[in-house]
């Protein structure tokens, strides 16, 4: 955990104080990420390396028990949606308010940073946002992978009348699905390897539904998008990160449009470049969020999402392990952990 930031503050003649602006957590509902799992399995990702134990979870909701002094939009009792990235330093990437680039920033569960899979939980009060009455814990936990799917539908550029496709029908996949309907797109279409995540994406909104078989080419798989819509779409987000599927994003999207690349594979992929580039398909990263919590919070709050459906499994904290196995086996959509002993609730 990163240190509390302390202001010395001259109150009155005579009267210094020392000023903080942390908030004390009771934490409630906490989703599992693939990316728990794969630290849980393989002891990294990437550069991120597990060298001694660390608090997992990032996908998180609480209630205020206890704040610094300094802390003034937030009172005892309130319950927050928690963004699990806080800057450390005023670098760059913060003045440009894309602090979600930034080298040195804390985030939850993301060696050697803890996250907050756990009873009680310390973290910047910047980044703890009060959640509206009809937005429950489980909504508010629930932000965390919304977030990915504003932050890639902003960075694709969906608006009113886009034609979108997603690869992968995955938790990820499935955000980026209700975000980019609630941004105005016309038209979806989702593809995956199993035709029950597919099920679940027509219930949720897709127009399309299109189940890739192993084996199918680039080329083939674009071709069969463009007989669904009808023509090519102008954004593809890729929520897999298979080199394959890379590659049909590209062929797959029409000229001038965009890729948005979220899901993480192998450090190197082989793609179609030249295509891209003779054709003025952008090719765009998506690394996290930054400043989608309010965003998010107000779609829940007016009923222009329901993420609701996506939690399939439900656990207390203390079968932490279960929990994770379900989700290693891939069962379900979302899992997701109770961490306040007295209310289990959604």
């Amino acid at each position: 955990m990163a240190e509390e930031n302390l202001s010395v503050v001259l109150h009155a003649q005579g009267d210094l104080r020392l000023v903080g602006d942390r908030v004390l957590l009771q934490m409630h509902s906490v989703g599992i990420c693939g990316s728990d799992v794969h630290y849980w399995q393989h002891g990294r990702i990437g550069d991120f390396v597990v060298t001694k134990p660390m608090v997992l979870g990032h996908e998180a909701s609480g209630r205020v028990v206890k704040l610094g002094s300094a802390v003034k939009h937030l009172k005892v009792g309130d319950r927050v949606a928690i963004e699990p990235g806080a800057p450390r330093e005023m670098d760059e990437f913060l003045k440009n308010g894309r602090y979600n680039l930034s080298p040195t920033i804390f985030f939850c569960a993301t060696p050697p940073d803890d996250g907050n899979l756990c009873r009680y939980y310390k973290h910047s009060a910047n980044f703890c946002y009060k959640l509206p009455d009809n937005v429950t814990f489980e909504e508010g936990a629930l932000i965390e992978p919304l977030s990915v799917g504003i932050h890639a539908c902003r960075r694709a550029g969906v608006t009113l009348g886009s034609t979108v496709l997603i690869c992968g029908a995955g938790p990820i996949g499935l955000v980026c699905l209700l975000v980019a309907k609630a941004m105005g797109a016309s038209q979806v279409v989702i593809t995956d390897l199993f035709p029950e995540r597919l099920t679940i994406a027509k219930e949720l909104g897709a127009d399309f539904q299109l189940t890739v078989k192993r084996g199918d080419g680039p080329q083939q798989l674009a071709k069969s998008v463009e007989d669904k819509l009808g023509a090519q779409p102008h954004v593809t987000i890729e929520c897999s990160g298979v080199e394959s599927s890379i590659q049909t994003a590209i062929y797959a999207t029409r000229s001038g449009g965009v890729v948005a690349l979220v899901g993480l594979g192998p450090e190197m992929v082989t793609i179609p470049l030249i295509n891209a580039a003779i054709r003025e398909v952008d090719i765009r990263g998506i690394f996290r969020y930054c400043n989608t919590w309010p965003m998010a919070i107000a779609m829940l709050a007016a009923g222009k999402v329901n993420v609701k459906p996506l939690v399939t499994h439900r656990f207390p904290l203390e079968q932490a392990v279960q929990a994770f196995e379900t989700t290693r086996q891939g069962l379900g959509i979302k899992v997701m952990l109770k961490c306040d002993q007295n209310d289990q609730n959604p």
